[in-house]
């Protein structure tokens, strides 16, 4: 059966105040989860990094990423080096509809979204293209990434210049030519859209919740595809947005 997450049983207990005797039954299914072997429902796929890469610049560079549920998405930018934060949130509509509810209507032409920074000293966005593409989502899913569906979780590239357009633009008409993907890739490109930060009990949701049944069946494998996959580019030690309760 598809679940859409945006249903009361797939959203955090305690953000929703759910009974304790909720929490437990939600903790037994997540120990079932964990019993069974982790298979993303998004597979990752080896395709070449982009023929065209952005111009070397000096300081601290930004660049935001739909692709279904912010959770995973995030989870797999703040384990790339050269990453110094990835912060869930909305892209694609106004100020005053950027709310997890409203969003999950799916219509304020918001989606889910992660805003990474990132120093193109270390990482360029090239790479982190490679990598949205490769282990964060599934860019052949139109308006859905697994069991989720709405044009809030589409894939889409939200350029935050005239190069990064170009870059994307370019990456994903070489990635089509070669035939990387099985299906063409449906990730549209979005300019001039502002990010907006979402709640905070949605920043570093995977870190905080690794054994949360959506997290441990769907987004778990992009972390060790991530490290498999770009082993140099793999750090152990994830980008926080929140503080650690043990700092």
């Amino acid at each position: 059966m598809i679940r859409n997450r945006n249903s009361k049983a797939a959203r955090p207990w305690k953000a929703l105040g759910l009974s304790a005797l909720a929490g437990l039954a939600l903790a037994a299914t997540a120990l079932t989860f964990l019993q069974a072997p982790t298979q993303a429902a998004e597979e990752a796929v080896n395709i070449p990094p982009p023929a065209i890469d952005e111009k070397p610049a000096a300081g601290l560079q930004k660049a935001v990423f739909a692709g279904g549920c912010f959770w995973g998405v995030q989870g797999v930018f703040q384990h790339v080096k050269g990453v110094t934060k990835a912060a869930s949130g909305y892209a694609g509509g106004a100020a005053d509809t950027a709310d997890y509810e409203r969003v999950g209507s799916g219509n304020t032409g918001h989606a889910e979204s992660v805003e990474v920074t990132y120093d193109p000293a270390k990482v360029s966005y090239g790479k982190l293209l490679q990598v949205y593409f490769s282990v964060a989502h599934n860019p052949t899913q139109l308006n859905y990434q697994g069991p989720d569906y709405g044009t809030q979780y589409r894939s889409t590239v939200f350029a935050a210049n005239a190069e990064q357009q170009k870059i994307a633009n370019d990456y994903i008409a070489q990635l089509d030519a070669v035939k990387a993907f099985p299906k063409k890739i449906v990730t549209t490109l979005e300019t001039g859209k502002a990010f907006y930060p979402a709640e905070d009990y949605h920043q570093d949701f995977l870190e905080r919740n690794p054994t949360y049944p959506y997290i441990v069946y769907n987004d778990l494998p992009k972390i060790e595809n991530l490290k498999a996959m770009f082993p140099d580019l793999y750090s152990d030690k994830p980008v926080l947005v929140m503080a650690s309760p043990k700092s």
